[in-house]
């Protein structure tokens, strides 16, 4: 079901939590709310959840208003799930009880569900994979297995809309990556509507349909991955996704940008950069965007840092004006710290988008 925020506002004594909040989100989307710790998006789910009351504005799931100033609908009289990042399992419930206690309590449940209990518990296990776990109590599950069975009992009474509250972070690297892929599927089984919170970028990246990016309390942008990667429309959305590099320069048009650092004050062309950056006379270039040599001409700068990634070397490089970070191949060259490299962008054959070039100014 669709879902509205209305000029949401969250105050805690002298703390806005949040400020002016305004989005939609669409029946069987995948949201993510992408931030930092203490930027207001678990706050913005313990609304949408009924935890919290707003403190100013309205909140709409399937058009009935649900949340207003200093009122709000409780959690169990809204049609929502919810998946805990501790999985709040039940130790005295085995996997099978998990699902069926939302079938036999939770008030929205369809009819069909309700006439039919035992067969929707045998599509949720088959959904998740856990047939032949449907015994097992929560001390004999390892850490997948867990989170298998929180998502399991929030989908079961088919709720309008699935709140996710960071439920990957108490795993494992390895693991957090199988479960993206879990959660993936399952939204395309079900058609849910999912508002999924995290600070990983990388979690909100490969799995959501829009990504909103918070930070000190307010929306920075809402875009798809791709939007919000490849543009960013503030520092704070260039530096946190995609971990972007802020060149100092100055525009010569709207996609013609010279840096100050460059040796020779070439100009790099077709450069696609928001009105905001512009106007700051910065430059947002991805890590990968740039290569390294040992001669030429560039931005020169000394090496600071140096970390082997397998397949990519991490670069942090000193320009004295500023430090930027390049991701190379690491097939490709081997740098120490202490040397002395040029940085150039690459050519745009080898940049998908936005399109990048490298030419010579009049003036070199």
């Amino acid at each position: 079901m669709a879902t509205e925020i209305k000029n949401i506002s969250k105050v805690f004594g002298s703390t806005h939590a949040l400020n002016s909040i305004n989005l939609s989100i669409k029946d069987g989307e995948f949201i993510a709310i992408l931030g930092p710790s203490g930027c207001g998006k678990t706050t913005l789910l313990k609304l949408l959840a009924g935890f919290e009351y707003p403190s100013d504005g309205q909140i709409f799931i399937d058009q009935q208003c649900v949340g207003e100033k200093n009122n709000s609908t409780p959690p169990e009289k809204r049609n929502i799930g919810m998946v805990f990042q501790s999985f709040a399992l039940w130790p005295h419930m085995d996997v099978k009880d998990h699902i069926k206690f939302p079938l036999l309590h939770h008030r929205f449940l369809a009819d069909d569900l309700k006439n039919n209990i035992e067969k929707r518990i045998e599509e949720v296990l088959n959904i998740v994979e856990l047939q032949s776990l449907s015994k097992r109590m929560p001390h004999e599950l390892s850490g997948g297995q867990k989170q298998r069975v929180a998502l399991a009992r929030a989908i079961a009474p088919k709720p309008a809309l699935l709140l996710m509250d960071e439920p990957l972070s108490s795993l494992d690297a390895e693991l957090r990556m199988e479960m993206r892929k879990e959660i993936q599927s399952l939204h395309r089984l079900t058609g849910a509507t999912i508002v999924y919170v995290t600070h990983d970028q990388e979690e909100a990246l490969a799995m959501a349909d829009r990504i909103v990016v918070m930070n000190d309390g307010q929306i920075q942008q809402v875009g798809t991955p791709r939007e919000i990667y490849y543009q960013p429309n503030t520092e704070f959305v260039a530096k946190f996704v995609g971990k972007a590099n802020l060149i100092k320069g100055e525009w010569i048009n709207e996609c013609t940008f010279r840096p100050h650092d460059n040796t020779d004050h070439s100009l790099w062309i077709n450069i696609d950069a928001s009105p905001h950056l512009r106007a700051k006379n910065l430059c947002p270039i991805r890590p990968e965007q740039f290569t390294l040599s040992a001669t030429g001409s560039g931005i020169e700068g000394i090496i600071k840092n140096v970390q082997f990634q397998g397949k990519e070397i991490h670069y942090t490089i000193d320009i004295g004006s500023d430090f930027i970070t390049i991701h190379e191949d690491s097939q490709n060259n081997n740098f120490s710290v202490g040397d002395l490299v040029t940085i150039h962008l690459k050519h745009s054959e080898h940049i998908a988008k936005p399109t990048l070039n490298y030419v010579k100014s009049k003036n070199s």
